[in-house]
């Protein structure tokens, strides 16, 4: 199955797969790392990434073959609270100033219905590196505002932060945790093709 068959974005402006093996830049202006963790038990604390960046390997007639990596700026996280921010910044979670960046690389990819895909891959955060397996949806290539190849991508996971060593918490009088252990992450992305797919080389 080429990713050809896969349902393309609804805005009309689509554009064809085609067979070849195709590296695409992830857009940071249209691309969102999203976090969400439990608070006190009841509400949830939600947070983005801005600083996002990454490449992708795309085989778009076998995509089970395609890869990425991601490498986000852990400092550029926001949650709408500058004290909370502070926190997560601090050595008691992400010690940004010691380690700049969560990195993620894929290490495989299974498909799992026409436009669902199962990917792996090895999560790094501070000095820690672990598996996890992101449920995504390929969302279709289309044509961009400035006529370039491009394509949309959303992906979710749940992980339990402590198994990074981010196990900082406050036991409730109540009963419980101040910080829920499970984050939810989802992605979406946009990414631009870095050359077009239909490049010959000149003969010199």
């Amino acid at each position: 199955m080429t990713l050809a068959t896969q349902p393309l974005n609804t805005t009309g402006n689509a554009a064809a797969a085609t067979d070849q093996v195709t590296d695409w830049t992830i857009d940071p202006a249209h691309t969102d790392v999203l976090f969400s963790a439990k608070h006190m038990m009841v509400t949830t604390v939600r947070g983005k990434f801005h600083d996002v960046e990454g490449t992708l390997h795309v085989d778009e007639a076998n995509p089970t073959n395609s890869s990425a990596e991601i490498r986000i700026a852990a400092a550029s996280l926001s949650t709408g609270n500058g004290q909370r921010d502070g926190h997560l910044r601090s050595p008691d979670f992400f010690s940004a100033e010691v380690h700049p960046t969560i990195a993620f690389r894929s290490t495989g990819i299974e498909q799992v219905g026409t436009a669902d895909f199962r990917i792996t891959g090895d999560l790094t955060i501070q000095d820690k590196t672990r598996p996890i397996v992101f449920d995504a949806t390929f969302l279709g290539f289309y044509t961009g505002m400035q006529g370039t190849r491009r394509f949309g991508l959303s992906a979710r996971t749940i992980i339990n932060r402590k198994d990074w060593g981010l196990g900082w918490n406050v036991a409730l009088e109540t009963g419980g945790w101040l910080v829920g252990e499970n984050v939810t992450i989802e992605v979406e992305i946009a990414a631009d093709e870095a050359a077009p797919a239909n490049t010959e080389t000149a003969a010199s």
